[in-house]
């Protein structure tokens, strides 16, 4: 069988109309249906280049079998290749969060003026992946203050990068406390918000800190202590 015969035969009808409303920037009829765990179990039984190499795909499940291919790839050089290749194609949230290769993780700095150039373009999706890869593999040893500064001088009103910017920050606080603090403030309102709200949900947060970012709800936007 074909990749996209082999996606049939694997549909989920009630699934495809359930996630049809979690990808909006998908049209529905390119949504198969098919459940993440079925297609990483087909990504281990198909030859990667039947979708590697072939691009555009057509369907919303070829472009997630990509990113699981290109997330499991070893050789970094060839990875950052492809991901060149695919990231103008990724056109959903969904496809670009999952499409965290591995091998980038011992390539952090490597990856850093690639990173600067996603987050500069004007393909939404790109931008976004250049701050995941940040908020994955940059909050830790390969953490810079500079970095901070790099998202949060992202002016851009569409909703999927600001949200990536909200999830960065939040993330930033749980792990970079002392650094991330005082750029709160000087984040645009929905951003600064949303990070806010993140953050106090998340169980990484002390219930300290948690206490001191609720100030920031006050009309003076600013952080005490």
């Amino acid at each position: 069988m074909t990749i996209e015969e082999r996606l049939f035969s694997l549909q989920d009808k009630k699934y495809r109309d359930f996630h049809r409303s979690l990808v909006p920037g998908v049209g529905d009829n390119y949504i198969i249906g098919v459940r993440m765990p079925l297609l990483r179990r087909l990504a281990k039984e198909i030859d990667p280049e039947e979708i590697i190499s072939v691009l555009p795909h057509t369907y919303y499940e070829e472009n997630q079998l990509h990113s699981i291919l290109l997330s499991d790839m070893k050789d970094y050089d060839e990875c950052l290749r492809q991901v060149e290749r695919f990231l103008p194609y990724v056109d959903n949230w969904a496809t670009c969060d999952s499409l965290r290769p591995r091998c980038f993780a011992k390539h952090s700095a490597d990856l850093l003026p690639h990173i600067r150039r996603w987050m500069a373009t004007k393909h939404v999706f790109t931008v976004r992946f250049g701050i995941g890869l940040l908020e994955a593999f940059c909050l830790d040893s390969a953490f810079r203050e500079e970095h901070l500064h790099w998202v949060a001088s992202i002016k851009r009103e569409e909703y999927y990068i600001r949200m990536m910017q909200a999830w960065y920050f939040a993330t930033a606080l749980a792990k970079q406390w002392e650094a991330t603090l005082p750029i709160i403030p000087t984040l645009p309102d929905w951003v600064r918000r949303k990070t806010i709200q993140k953050a106090c949900e998340s169980f990484r947060v002390s219930d300290g800190h948690k206490s001191a970012l609720k100030k920031t709800r006050v009309e003076n936007l600013f952080l005490q202590g």
